[in-house]
């Protein structure tokens, strides 16, 4: 009995085993199956160095964000090459520029949102990452050899570290460039500096003495009258302050290295004396009080006619206002140059990132079964080399040439940004190369060769002068925490801006700062503080 019951039991352990073994294979095919059916397309063997050409054809949705100055066209020559050289081709949802952040908002949420997501700047997509509709791309690096590849040869393993969630992933794929790079400064109508010896400022300071110059010789002339809200100049001013405001503002939180901790940065001595200089400016007239509510247009034209002499823009702009004031002051009548920002008090500094505005995935992209074609044909469009200056500069020998020393050149009848003023048809508007879509990102050289030779030594100028501030440690807020970030810090944001305007306005007197810094206490800054300071203590810790 005992024997018979013995050897019963044996022949159910080899039953079981079986049973395991033939589950584990199953189990596996079925693992192998599921792996496979996301294959459809993909290229077996794809590396860096490789073109993503699509072994079946396939369709991809995107949304495209529409430039007014450049209007989407149905046939442009980037669709075509795109769908000539990888057999992909892309159907775009066409969306305002004017609309892009509100709809890509509403159409995520509604779970209509095409497979791929562009126009998307690092923090923005955190409001997606809850709901599940975005992919963590960071879990398939993998297959995109050549995202991994630059973010190797350039060390941005630590700007990465900042995009990633409390999860310990990110959740989008943005443009990567191989050094910081500025555009915006001030424009300065370097005739009248020359026309009476007044050198062109260094520093802050040393624009205020120029300004006073010119006010002393031009009474009926207000020297700097800016455009886009005066929130570019603020930017490029505060970090020479040591602080941050204007577009550069954002959570409205600074790292204080000597403490280890964030403080709010509209309550720091450094703010103070940002406000204090601007302040001075509007005061004795040399800065345009309308800088604050005109519209772009508006200052435009005071500059353009002569009424100022100093406004804030960047390479396109300084070409477009050449071009008016062609129109107004008569071509060879005037000269105008970006300088390089001026230094302030905490010294010659520049801020930016290596990380531009990029990808999101939505999730639903799991289930195509094109999904690792998907991310190859991504990763070569956005990252690869090949495919960066083709999104740049468009197709060899139909938009431009290429020298044996790798100069490339404009084509006879194309212009891009006054590169060929001769050109009758421009690279964006009548081909779509060179648009916000697609083109951002990549080496250094491959910037520069868009670039005319005053913007180079602009460049050059910027690189040779300035420190670039380091980046600041990450605060990946849990969902719940981000939730009350948001309500927290938009009130504190709208009273900043404020009283901002209203101190340098001389609307509010300076005097007042310490009870504007207790004003924003009363108001929950210390509870923004606590809830930002642990959280990045806590990250801190685990890692």
């Amino acid at each position: 009995m005992g024997k018979g019951l013995k050897g019963l039991k044996s022949t159910f352990s080899v039953l079981a085993l079986s049973a395991l073994v033939i589950a584990g294979c199953s189990n596996n095919e079925t693992s192998g199956t599921e792996e496979n059916k996301k294959q459809k397309g993909a290229m077996e063997s794809y590396s860096v160095g490789d073109t993503f050409k699509a072994t079946e054809e396939f369709e991809l949705p995107i949304l495209f964000m529409d430039q007014p100055t450049y209007p989407y066209k149905e046939d442009w020559l980037l669709w075509d090459h795109i769908k000539e050289t990888t057999d992909v081709t892309l159907k775009p949802t066409i969306v305002p520029y004017s609309d892009y952040s509100q709809k890509r908002s509403l159409l995520i949420s509604s779970g209509d949102a095409p497979l791929i997501i562009p126009k998307t700047y690092p923090g923005e997509e955190s409001a997606f990452v809850s709901s599940g509709a975005i992919l963590p791309i960071s879990d398939y690096m993998d297959k995109m050899p050549h995202f991994k590849d630059k973010v190797e040869k350039w060390n941005l393993e630590e700007e990465l570290e900042g995009l990633k969630q409390q999860d310990g992933k990110f959740y989008l794929l943005p443009g990567l460039h191989e050094a910081v790079w500025p555009d915006w400064t001030l424009i300065v109508r370097t005739d009248i500096f020359e026309k009476h010896n007044i050198d062109i400022p260094k520093t802050w300071e040393e624009l205020y003495v120029a300004m006073k110059k010119l006010k002393e010789l031009y009474p009926e002339v207000t020297p700097f009258s800016d455009q886009f809200k005066f929130n570019s100049t603020l930017n490029i001013a505060a970090t020479n302050f040591g602080t941050k405001a204007g577009w550069g503002f954002g959570n409205g939180l600074t790292y204080n290295e000597s403490k280890d901790e964030f403080e709010y940065t509209a309550t720091t001595e450094e703010y103070k004396e940002l406000l204090t200089y601007f302040n001075k400016l509007v005061a004795e007239g040399l800065l345009d009080k309308e800088s604050f509510t005109q519209e772009d247009d508006q200052a435009i034209q005071k500059f353009v006619t002569g009424k100022s002499f100093i406004i804030n823009g960047n390479s396109q702009t300084i070409n477009l206002h050449r071009n008016d004031m062609n129109k107004t002051l008569g071509e060879g009548k005037y000269s105008i140059s970006k300088i390089t920002v001026p230094g302030g008090p905490a010294g010659d500094l520049m801020a930016g990132s290596r990380l531009e505005n990029g990808v999101m995935i939505s999730s639903k992209v799991k289930e195509s079964e094109n999904f690792d074609a998907i991310l190859q044909f991504i990763d070569w469009l956005y990252y690869s080399d090949e495919g960066q200056e083709f999104t740049k500069w468009g197709v060899e020998g139909k938009t431009f040439t290429k020298a044996e020393d790798g100069t490339r050149t404009l084509v006879e009848d194309i212009n891009y940004n006054g590169l060929n003023p001769a050109g009758t048809k421009d690279l964006r508007v009548d081909h779509g190369f060179s648009g916000g879509v697609f083109a951002y990102g990549g080496t250094t050289e491959l910037l520069h060769s868009m670039m005319s030779e005053e913007e180079i030594k602009f460049q050059e100028d910027m690189a040779n002068r300035k420190t670039v501030v380091p980046a600041e440690p990450p605060i990946p807020y849990s969902i719940e925490d981000r939730e009350q970030v948001t309500l927290l810090s938009t009130p504190l944001k709208d009273y900043t801006d404020q009283n901002t305007l209203k101190f340098i306005l001389g609307e509010r007197d300076l005097s007042e700062f310490d009870a504007f810094v207790k004003e924003l206490e009363s108001q929950g800054v210390q509870q923004y503080l606590d809830l930002a300071n642990k959280t990045y203590k806590d990250y801190k810790e685990s890692k």
